[in-house]
């Protein structure tokens, strides 16, 4: 039986055991890993695992169950547990099911020549990637390289009348490893994705960059106390505004703790910020036709030049918030109900080249790695560790390390004076090279 056959049935079953209402997710998948550590295969696993989950309503109660085998006994096992948990929980009027039947026609999610790759070339790959970003006789050490693929199907159906699927792959390589001079040693990696296998980039770069990013830390210098430019980097954009992003997840706000719940159609940042959240980018490593219960995906502007434009939503949290989904249900898979986040965030680019963000940069810190939990979505407030390199006079100084970093979102976003005009769209959450005028660094 095919999951479109398989996820119909279920639907129908659950309904004539007694639920009002059902959803039924079926996801299989196959995963390939293999890692490499000093030119030898440390190991090589290959899973294909399949389940389904299913999601009935019972007088306006909820319940799910799941189970990882496609068989009659488990699968009547699990819709049975399912309306026997729902006569158990709390009603809410809240609790419906879309009924969107369409998809959102996305290219470039799933290449099957992926599976047709020989092994040997895979493990080739990671080995090319290790060996090249080793050549600089500052790196000695290697901490491994690593590739990865997987080929997933999934299909949604519920009472509804929704019924859709779709396939998606992806691959990709990468390697860390350690640049060493005297006592110092200074970390460093680079990775690749990609939904089709001919996408990847070559090793030499992905190794180059591995190489650079360890050895232009070497040899810190400290660093004293003091209020300066940060020019933040693509590497690390996501723990800069990803606190920004968990605050317009719809549910934060309407338990009160977001601290953008309140300035929808305000501005809330510099007019050189604008936040994209696209579920339909083609090849974008987090598209998907449709969101994790069945809502087709859009590209949505969150930020507008500075100002908040709207919040994301499932379509239970939708319903209590009295608005739509916006098609921003995520799911781990079929042992999971549908929570709420974005698929490909991006902060569109500017008009600047990045090398005169540093050089119109007096004194600043450009940030290359960040430890924390970035911008506090429910108050806003922002304190990391943090390493990098320090400017004077437009040009890179030396590296710095054991720093901390603070500010508030209103202070850092609005701070935002120059935006770089190139960004990789290959990342699922991706920004350009950006500076914020001042924010408080804690050095010596």
């Amino acid at each position: 039986m095919d999951n479109k056959a398989l996820a119909e049935q279920l639907v129908k079953k659950c309904l004539g055991k007694g639920a009002d209402a059902a959803e039924v997710y079926v996801g299989s998948s196959r995963e390939l890993n293999v890692s490499v550590r000093n030119g030898d295969v440390e190991t090589v696993q290959e899973a294909a695992t399949s389940g389904v989950g299913v999601r009935v309503f019972v007088g306006g109660r909820m319940a799910f169950s799941h189970c990882n085998e496609v068989a009659e006994p488990a699968l009547d096992a699990a819709v049975s547990s399912a309306i026997a948990f729902a006569r158990t929980t709390t009603a809410d009027p809240s609790n419906v099911l879309p009924a969107d039947s369409g998809v959102t026609a996305v290219d470039g999610l799933y290449d099957p020549a992926i599976a047709g790759v020989p092994m040997d070339a895979k493990i080739d790959l990671a080995k090319a990637v290790e060996k090249l970003a080793m050549r600089d006789p500052r790196i000695t050490k290697s901490a491994g390289a690593s590739y990865g693929e997987e080929d997933a199907e999934i299909f949604l159906a519920n009472s509804n009348g929704l019924s859709k699927g779709y396939r998606s792959s992806g691959c990709g390589f990468g390697v860390s490893v350690v640049a060493v001079k005297g006592d110092v040693q200074s970390p460093g990696g680079e990775s690749c994705s990609r939904h089709l296998y001919a996408d990847l980039l070559p090793a030499a770069d992905v190794a180059a960059r591995a190489a650079q990013n360890a050895l232009e830390l070497l040899e810190p210098r400290p660093l004293r106390t003091q209020r300066a430019a940060v020019i933040v980097d693509p590497d690390v954009a996501r723990a800069i505004l990803g606190g920004l992003v968990a605050a317009i997840n719809g549910e934060t706000v309407l338990q009160g703790a977001s601290f953008l719940g309140v300035m929808l159609e305000q501005p809330i940042a510099s007019g050189l910020l604008t936040l994209i959240d696209d579920g339909t980018r083609p090849k974008g490593l987090a598209s998907r036709p449709f969101d994790g219960e069945g809502v087709p995906t859009q590209r949505r502007v969150i930020v507008d030049r500075g100002v908040l434009k709207g919040f994301m939503y499932n379509t239970i949290v939708a319903k209590r918030a009295g608005v739509k989904s916006t098609g921003n249900a995520t799911r781990g898979g079929y042992a999971s109900l549908p929570g709420i986040g974005p698929h490909n965030v991006s902060m569109a680019a500017g008009t600047t080249p990045p090398a005169e963000i540093v050089q119109a940069t007096k004194a600043g810190l450009w940030l290359k790695d960040v430890t924390g939990y970035g911008i506090n979505p429910v108050n806003g407030n922002f304190s990391g560790g943090a390493s990098g390199l320090w400017i004077e006079n437009g040009k890179v100084v030396y590296p710095v390390r054991g720093l901390t970093i603070a500010g508030t979102a209103k202070a850092m976003l609005n701070g935002i004076d120059m935006v770089g005009r190139d960004v990789d769209l290959n990342r699922s959450f991706t920004a350009p090279l950006f500076r914020i005028t001042e924010m408080q660094i804690g050095g010596e």
